[in-house]
């Protein structure tokens, strides 16, 4: 059930004291239909005869905002930016046939992925699925295809695998798929400091078993062939033990094509598992954007810190450290500043098809007042969401 400007005061903590008094369950590898009715529709003839998968997942979420702002919203926070209301973030389902890259041989594949929700917002692109939904009295929720691509694979060499279409970026730590972060909430870098999704072809090849590379050209930033063509590429490195890895990946290219200009960014992330259970993300951005007719150039740039430690199968906390600088104003709400956040959290899941995901975060901006509708530098949220995987 979707509730709009309902408050739930003290919810988010009424649910952290009960993840913290709960039991803990076996965990399995089943989805929610299948533990519920014994039936997987990946194990049906016709789907994996044709080496097709299908899957998704729902969630739902509340960030609680003492400060109770009248917009009711949680200032530059996005996703989880809506204060004090219950949101149906991300009803996601996908499809897709992956490539055999150890077959040695030619082979063709696709992912097709489609979400509604709140979320979906920060994934449509114009002229493609952004007026899906345009009612008014709808405009929090989207409809979205933030992938439809093909998939081919060319035994050449080490094998190259090739995306044609429409897919996320490989830039960054944080993704818009909730089951793949730690966190509720996201880091300033992933909100407004890096593109989400790219039209085009991408390439990748692993040199050896330690070093992959990966190049194409996109239609720039979260945009369906309506900016310039981009370059867009990274490498990876993993040690042989596979307990660090670095990625550096990079974008540019021009921007607008009535007013052209550049825009470069880049993103280095670094991930150490310190032991078996304690695990360690440093991840480094910086973007400039040139001087156009509408606007001067700008700068942003960040360091986020993650740390996160497996206390067993169903249960792990974690710690987020964030510095943002949008140095010219350019990125986040037309101001300089520098934005700080910490967040706190844990994942508990009961079930294998279960994730609850609560945290408290606190953020501070120390230029202006960027939080409380424009009364505070600082602000606390107190949030919780649910995943459930099908």
């Amino acid at each position: 059930m979707l509730t709009h400007h309902k408050k739930h005061h003290g919810w988010p903590l009424t649910l952290c004291s009960a993840l913290l008094c709960s039991s803990l369950a076996q965990a399995d590898d089943k989805g929610a239909i299948e533990s519920l009715t014994g039936f997987n529709i990946n194990e049906t003839a016709p789907l994996k005869d044709l080496g097709i998968n299908v899957g998704g997942w729902a969630t739902a979420g509340i960030a609680g905002n003492p400060d109770d702002p009248e917009s009711r919203t949680n200032g530059p926070v996005t996703f989880n930016n809506r204060a004090n209301e219950f949101n149906a973030h991300q009803l996601y389902g996908f499809i897709e046939k992956a490539v055999d890259e150890e077959g040695g041989k030619w082979d063709l594949g696709f992912r097709a992925d489609v979400v509604y929700g709140i979320d979906a917002f920060y994934t449509t692109q114009a002229n493609f699925d952004d007026n899906l939904i345009s009612d008014g009295s709808s405009r929090l929720y989207k409809l979205a295809f933030p992938q439809a691509y093909a998939t081919v694979f060319a035994p050449i060499g080490n094998g190259i695998t090739t995306k044609i279409g429409h897919f996320y970026t490989i830039i960054g730590n944080e993704v818009v798929t909730a089951p793949d972060n730690f966190f509720f909430s996201h880091a300033y870098t992933m909100q407004y400091g890096e593109p989400f999704t790219h039209t085009g072809i991408l390439s990748s090849y692993p040199v050896n078993k330690n070093i992959s590379i990966t190049g194409g050209v996109v239609s720039g930033w979260d945009s369906f062939f309506q900016e310039p063509a981009n370059f867009l590429g990274g490498v990876t490195y993993t040690t042989d033990n596979e307990r660090t890895s670095v990625a550096f990946s990079l974008i540019t290219g021009d921007v607008n094509k009535d007013d052209e200009h550049n825009r470069t960014m880049y993103s280095i992330v670094l991930h150490h598992d310190i032991t078996d259970s304690l695990h360690y993300t440093l991840q480094h951005d910086m973007g400039i954007e040139e001087k156009s007719l509408g606007a001067d150039s700008g700068k942003w740039y960040g360091i986020n810190q993650y740390l996160t430690y497996d206390i067993n199968e169903q249960l792990g906390a974690g710690m987020r450290l964030e510095w943002f600088r949008d140095e010219d104003g350019f990125r986040v709400n037309g101001n300089s500043d520098h934005y700080l956040a910490a967040t706190v959290g844990l994942n508990y899941s009961p079930m294998s098809w279960l994730t609850l995901r609560p945290e408290v975060r606190y953020d501070h901006s120390t230029e202006n007042a960027a939080y409380n509708d424009g009364f505070s530098n600082d602000q606390v949220l107190i949030s919780a969401d649910a995943i459930v995987h099908f």
